[in-house]
């Protein structure tokens, strides 16, 4: 079917709507970045994996990175490139598939270097062609990340090696650091950063062949300082010249492009704040905004102060709130142009990255469906759920 990106008429709720045209757009500014800075910018999974979206972005990157032995056979089978690969924690019984389907394999602990090791040196032995590159994460002990939910560096982190805990020759096979300590932040926030890096392990870079930077950079955003980024990689690498830089952002790829349509189905008032009650689940479909948590970008309406929607007098204020029976899942407040009634249109801004990633089936709501509005305005479905796919996840 056909639809325009203002409407999205004719498109039965709840449905995520991710847009060609819009996820070209940050596709082109990454790898103008990588090009001009001379670095490899690598998909995180763990903020978007749309599987049938892939062949769009294997225009533009080569490589992915993976957390998890799911990530890893994701990057190698559907990708079609082994993933870079790191894990808090690697499991015996994962360890093999998780080397067949990774290039590099990054050790959050000593402890998990030494286990496993020996394992990667046999195998690189048997499959020269296919070798893997052994690395750290390490801890700079410094983040500019404002909510602990989302900081790796915070005091007792589980999250990589301070420099404190490394030896002072490193084994010969580890070829690489990684350093992962950005959420949605800025260039200027990673220059910060990566004084930290070179004060703290300075004295191991000489040795390493590669630095991957991790996630968090969203240079997709509008206010991002692109060539900041660009002086800022390019002036490090001059500095250490036997260094390659990895970036592996996730929300940058699919920053602003796409949204969730909703659709209302109820309003109710109670004690003064109306409510109007949606197809879709804040907890259910829209984690982050509880997590983090966030106000998001409704179409159409004014974001208001959550206190907003006490006062009645106030012309089509809303809560909007989700369909679970989760009590506190529910935002607000927003202004509208017109008086919700049952049957309007919700469009939520802003719902690709780290949605469908982390949505859930609590108390079986309704998955919402997943398309691409091609940029000939056709709408591909890529998937549609059923009861059957809730009941096939409780057993």
């Amino acid at each position: 079917m056909k639809t325009d990106r203002l409407t999205y008429a004719g498109v039965p709720t709840p449905c995520y709507i991710m847009e060609e045209s819009l996820l070209r757009k940050n596709l082109e500014l990454i790898r103008s970045v990588a090009e001009r800075a001379g670095v490899e910018i690598i998909l995180a999974f763990k903020a978007f994996a749309l599987w049938k979206s892939f062949p769009v972005f294997r225009e533009y990157i080569a490589h992915t990175t993976a957390s998890s032995v799911n990530e890893a056979r994701l990057a190698a089978l559907e990708f079609g490139s082994r993933a870079h690969t790191y894990s808090p924690a690697y499991t015996a019984s994962d360890f093999d598939t998780i080397m067949a389907c990774s290039s590099h394999i990054t050790f959050n602990s000593l402890t998990q270097y030494e286990q496993f090791h020996d394992k990667v040196r046999q195998y690189n032995s048997l499959h020269p062609a296919e070798r893997i590159s052994c690395g750290l994460r390490v801890n700079p002990e410094y983040s500019e990340i404002e909510v602990e939910l989302y900081d790796p560096c915070a005091p007792g982190s589980r999250f990589g090696v301070m420099a404190s805990q490394l030896p002072h020759d490193l084994p010969s096979d580890i070829e690489g650091f990684h350093c992962h300590c950005h959420c949605e932040s800025s260039s200027y926030a990673l220059e910060r950063t990566l004084r930290h890096v070179e004060e703290k392990f300075g004295g191991w870079l000489p040795s390493l062949k590669w630095l991957n930077l991790g996630g968090g950079h969203l240079m997709t955003r509008k206010d991002y300082d692109v060539d900041h980024l660009v002086a800022l990689l390019k002036d490090f690498q001059h500095r250490h010249p036997n260094l390659s830089l990895i970036l592996e952002p996730g929300s940058a790829f699919a920053w602003q492009t796409g949204v969730l349509l909703a659709s209302v189905v109820d309003v109710v008032e109670n004690k003064g704040i109306r409510t109007a009650i949606l197809d879709v689940s804040f907890t259910c479909h829209m984690p982050d905004c509880l997590e983090m948590p966030y106000q998001p970008a409704v179409r159409g309406a004014e974001t208001l102060p959550p206190d907003a929607v006490k006062d009645l007098s106030g012309k089509n204020v809303y809560r909007l709130g989700g369909n679970s029976c989760l009590s506190g899942d529910f935002m607000g407040a927003w202004r509208f142009d017109h008086a919700l009634q049952p049957g309007d249109k919700i469009i939520f801004e802003d719902m690709i990255h780290y949605t469908t990633v982390k949505t859930n089936m609590f108390n079986g709501i309704s998955h919402p469906d997943i398309c691409l509005l091609h940029t000939d305005g056709e709408l591909e479905y890529y998937r549609r759920f059923t009861y059957e796919d809730y009941r096939d996840r409780m057993c």
